[in-house]
């Protein structure tokens, strides 16, 4: 009679490195978002203009892409530890920095340099966190992750708002800068322990032609794929319930947190599919084909508040299905080139956010909100391709 074939028990996940990854994740996030309360009271405190001020968060995410790109090589070449740590450190020095600002100019210059801060650690805190999993335990790995990011639209938000109210937005964003420091100190303590790669693996041959290599090019239009169908809703959701019901700001404050419930629901439970089922990129596939349809009753059939609210809760959730198996993919690269790689995909991503910006605005001016269905649906469909396209 032969015998059972027996497999392996998983090790334990790290959950304490995860979450101090989390907690970095949120801080960066926070260092942008938290800014969206106070974009009038920015406005006058500096003697600028409403669209100025919100400029500061494009010069933030070309800041975040630019500094993941060269962070991720370096994180191969000389070890992901000081980015680890050294990136949120000095992310709270540049926001202490932004928080003492007296002009527009001295603002913005803090805002690129905690944008760069932000881009030289949350590529690689990735990259350390995949390095310390099994392959099959990657995606609930970098699932939990990447609710750090939608934690900061659910908590961060609404809590700047809260203390702002006594602080002011440069008290707001000192109390990012603390958070973020919190965080070093957190992946300080849960990365003592060495990562179980080779150092040898390190340093030599490291290479952008050699990172992209093989199906890495088309992962990454994957990504830039589903962060613009993402990024129209993360940019436009409020402005497209406040001009289709006449909300005020009071009242988008339900709609807003479901939004991220929707999106921290569904990066958690893609994480658990992206390491359960066995095809990765036919789950993001499926994703951004369902994310796709239902973008066409969302934005062009408007019955009520709660038929748009709840499409949009089942958009952004279907949507972040397809997150983590994409990174999961990413993160299946030799060690020796992964954080190359997920840096790449950082910057790749910043790409989505502003192209989500940039087709909504021109999408808005010629069409209106009722044009963003077919966009979204267009992109979300091309995503779907280039998963099918080649499976291998």
């Amino acid at each position: 009679m032969p015998e059972p074939s027996l497999r392996p028990p998983e090790a334990p996940m790290p959950w304490a490195l995860l979450a101090a990854c989390c907690l970095a994740m949120f801080a960066a996030s926070c260092s942008g978002t938290t800014r969206a309360p106070f974009l009038i009271e920015m406005a006058r405190d500096l003697s600028s203009t409403l669209p100025l001020v919100a400029n500061l968060m494009a010069l933030t995410s070309i800041a975040w892409g630019a500094a993941s790109l060269i962070a991720g090589a370096g994180s191969d070449r000389w070890g992901r530890r000081p980015f680890l740590i050294g990136g949120p450190v000095l992310l709270a020095l540049c926001l202490v920095g932004m928080s003492s600002g007296t002009s527009y100019v001295a603002v913005a210059v803090w805002a690129m340099l905690a944008g760069a801060c932000a881009g030289a650690f949350t590529g690689t805190i990735m990259a350390e966190a995949s390095t310390r999993v099994q392959p099959g335990q990657r995606g609930r790995a970098l699932g939990w992750i990447m609710a750090g990011q939608s934690l900061a639209l659910l908590l961060g938000v609404p809590l700047a708002a809260w203390i702002g109210e006594a602080l002011g937005w440069r008290g707001v964003t000192r109390t990012v800068a603390a958070i973020a420091m919190l965080a070093a100190l957190a992946l300080l303590a849960t990365t003592l322990r060495p990562a179980g790669s080779a150092p040898h693996a390190r340093g030599a041959g490291v290479s952008y032609r050699k990172a992209m290599s093989g199906p890495v090019l088309r992962l990454l239009a994957m990504g830039v794929a589903e962060r613009v169908c993402y990024g129209l809703m993360a940019v436009y959701f409020a402005s497209f319930l406040q001009t289709s019901y006449a909300l005020t700001l009071g009242t988008l404050a339900l709609p807003l947190a479901l939004f991220a419930l929707g999106n921290i629901a569904g990066t958690i439970v893609g994480g658990q599919m992206a390491d359960r089922l066995p095809n990765r990129l036919l789950i993001f596939a499926a994703a951004m084909a369902g994310a796709a349809l239902l973008a066409l009753p969302l934005f062009g059939w408007t019955p009520s508040l709660a038929v748009s609210v709840g499409l949009g809760f089942a958009y952004v959730l279907v949507n972040a299905l397809a997150r983590p198996s994409l990174m999961a993919s990413l993160a299946s690269v030799p060690e020796e080139v992964r954080g190359t790689v997920l840096g790449l995909n950082v910057t790749s991503a910043s790409f989505g956010w502003l192209g989500a910006a940039a087709l909504g605005g021109w999408m808005l001016a010629r069409q209106g909100f009722w044009g963003f269905g077919p966009l979204a649906c267009g992109i979300g469909l091309l995503g779907a391709a280039l998963a099918i396209l080649r499976r291998k």
